[in-house]
């Protein structure tokens, strides 16, 4: 995951796509403009939107706007980004358009604000996209945790790892032995095997967008909605969630 500023009129990379792993978009601040599909297709692209490029669906970006714009750009599975950002890697999973244009545009994920699968239970968690999208390759999700709200049970993923960036109040975040109050742009990452919770015992309502990849822990979500705080236990392992469980 990388944090990307770009000013009024700055162009993003030549159309291309990626082989083995899905780029993903979400808008903080301003207006992205991306291109998609075989025939380039415009999207704009403003505060909270989600747009996801899965594998082999042609796309590029720009900023065409006359103000800043400010967004969170995720690579599922990484495939050596950070390396080629840095300059410390020649090969990535990144190739011009194939010659018969690639995957569909409606192969891609445009989720914009508010929009999604909004699953209600003590908190409510939207979700901008899952496993039916982007290969399996990654899940996004909003969450906002009302005042007072005790968070999900301590747990951890075996497979899986997952970033927290606070959009909006603060929260209590638990990672290991670690204690830390995150409060908004505030970012953390955890992963595989690292127990983990979050909770907001504030007076004000919080708001976090979650990265997880691979895609999966969402149907975890969807299933603890409507289960007896019993049941969780057993309903984890399927969803790579484990409940005070030790990392083996």
């Amino acid at each position: 995951m990388t944090w990307f500023r770009y000013e009024p009129g700055e162009q993003g990379p030549d159309p291309h796509i990626h082989r083995r792993h899905t780029d993903a978009y979400y808008v903080l601040e301003g207006e992205l403009e991306l291109m998609l599909g075989p025939d380039r297709h415009t999207v704009g692209a403003e505060p909270g939107t989600l747009a996801a490029a899965p594998p082999l669906v042609v796309h590029t970006f720009r900023n065409s706007s006359d103000a800043t714009a400010i967004f969170l750009n995720i690579h599922a599975p990484s495939t050596g980004f950070g390396d080629l950002l840095r300059g410390r890697g020649e090969h990535f999973d990144q190739f011009e358009p194939p010659a018969d244009g690639g995957r569909p545009f409606t192969d891609a994920v445009l989720s914009r604000p508010g929009e999604g699968e909004r699953l209600e239970g003590r908190s409510t968690t939207l979700v901008k996209a899952g496993v039916p999208d982007c290969d399996g390759q990654l899940s996004a999700f909003e969450t906002f945790l009302p005042a007072g709200h005790p968070g999900p049970p301590l747990h951890l993923h075996r497979e899986t790892a997952e970033a927290f960036l606070v959009l909006d109040g603060a929260i209590e975040f638990t990672a290991g032995d670690e204690r830390a109050l995150l409060e908004t742009g505030a970012f953390a990452l955890v992963p595989p095997g690292l127990t983990h919770t979050f909770a907001n015992q504030g007076e004000a309502d919080a708001h976090c967008l979650t990265i997880a990849g691979p895609g999966g822990v969402e149907a975890f979500i969807r299933e603890a909605t409507h289960a007896d705080p019993g049941e969780l236990a057993a309903l984890g392992p399927a969803h790579d969630t484990f409940l005070n469980s030790p990392a083996g």
